[in-house]
Parts: C-alpha cells; sequence; structure tokens
C-alpha cells in the first residue's frame, strides 16, 4: 500500500466551517488520501467537492458517544450513503461492551452494516475507556456484526490510539477485517509505530504535517 494511501483526512470539530471542509478535500486531493472524513452534515458538500477523485468520502455515525440506539445509527447511516458516503466510521455502546453484552454489540453492528448497503463500516471501539480483554471481546463482536475494520477511537475521549491496543485489535481480526488507529497520531514516528502495530488505516487530522515530514 502507498504510505498517502493510509490516511483518512479528518476534520471532527464542531466549529468546522465550510471553508475548512473545502481545505481538506483540496488537501486530499493533492496527496490523494484514502479518504476525507467529516461529520454527517458536510457529507455532501465533500462528496461534491471530491467527485471524479480516488479519495472516498468518510462519516462519522452515533458520534461521538455510541448511545444512541441502534435504529437511529442505521438511519444516519443510511442517509450519509444517501448524500455520498461511500465509508461509515459508527461508534460502538460502550456500556454494553463495559456490561459485557457483546450479542447486542454485534447486533447492533449488523443493523448498521445492512443500512450502509455494501459501504465500508469501520466500528470505533473507544479503546481509552476498556480493558484489554474488553478491546478484543469488542474487536470479534465487530467481525460477527460484518464490520469491515475496527478502529481505537473518536479522539474526543480521554485518550487517542495506542499501540498496545492496535495491537491486540489486529491480533483479534487477523488479517481477515482492517484496523484503523486514530486519535492522538501527530508525527511520523507515530504513524509508523501504529502500521507497525498492524494499522492498516490511519485518522489523522494532521496527514499533510506527517506527508510533508515524510
Amino acid at each position: 500500500m502507498e504510505f498517502n494511501k493510509l490516511f483518512d483526512h479528518t476534520l471532527l470539530k464542531p466549529e468546522a466551517t465550510t471553508a475548512q471542509v473545502k481545505k481538506i478535500c483540496d488537501e486530499a486531493k493533492e496527496f490523494d488520501f484514502a479518504s476525507v472524513c467529516v461529520n454527517p452534515d458536510y457529507v455532501a458538500f465533500a462528496a461534491k467537492e471530491l467527485k471524479g477523485t480516488s479519495v472516498n468520502v468518510c462519516t462519522v455515525i452515533g458520534f461521538p458517544l455510541g448511545s444512541n440506539i441502534p435504529e437511529v445509527k442505521a438511519f444516519e447511516a443510511e442517509k450519509a450513503v444517501e448524500q455520498g458516503a461511500t465509508e461509515i466510521d459508527m461508534v460502538l455502546n460502550v456500556s454494553k461492551v463495559k456490561e459485557g453484552d457483546y450479542d447486542y454489540v454485534a447486533k447492533e453492528i449488523a443493523l448498521v452494516k445492512a443500512a450502509c448497503h455494501g459501504k465500508l463500516l469501520k466500528v470505533i471501539l473507544e479503546t481509552c475507556l476498556l480493558t484489554p480483554e474488553e478491546i478484543a471481546k469488542a474487536s470479534a463482536a465487530s467481525e460477527k456484526g460484518g464490520a469491515d475494520f475496527v478502529k481505537t477511537s473518536t479522539g474526543f475521549n480521554k485518550g487517542g490510539a495506542t499501540v498496545e491496543a492496535v495491537r491486540i485489535m489486529r491480533e483479534t481480526v487477523g488479517d481477515r477485517l482492517g484496523v484503523k488507529a486514530s486519535g492522538g497520531i501527530h508525527t511520523l514516528a507515530e504513524a509508523k509505530a501504529m502500521v507497525e502495530a498492524g494499522a492498516n488505516r490511519l485518522g489523522c487530522s494532521a496527514s499533510v504535517a506527517i506527508m510533508n515530514e515524510k
């Protein structure tokens, strides 16, 4: 894989403006990143900006808490796909993971996966809130539910991606699913460490800086 295709060039700040979203779309086209990841209200705009390029439009569902009911997440995902999203990053229900209700987690993911109509689904585990055992079990439940990727973090909680979390996720899903590291990746060294641990996608707002550093 080309290094530039590791990156989901990300802007999820609530105060993000149309001009700022256009800027990350322009940067993504320049560097030919894997995707641009934006909030749902900017999906249609990003899809228009990136039309005719190889850059995917990614958005977030049930973000950032994951506490919406499954039917709401599925509706949100379906609308995003209708508006041009080609990749969906959903936050799973962290409280159900903490309670050990992995059947709920898998069923919720399956419902959202169906609503994606074949588009790529990444499941955000919010690993900073989980034990190593919970990370492994949540990864397994994500695979059972039909996810294409497991992802570390929203970037909006108390911690982001760690090498340990990425390694556990990769060991659990093998080569059957992708692993996305996101949250707190700001340097080339940090990016390389995540890849060495098993990540094959990186969610970054610092994608351009890392490319320039390389």
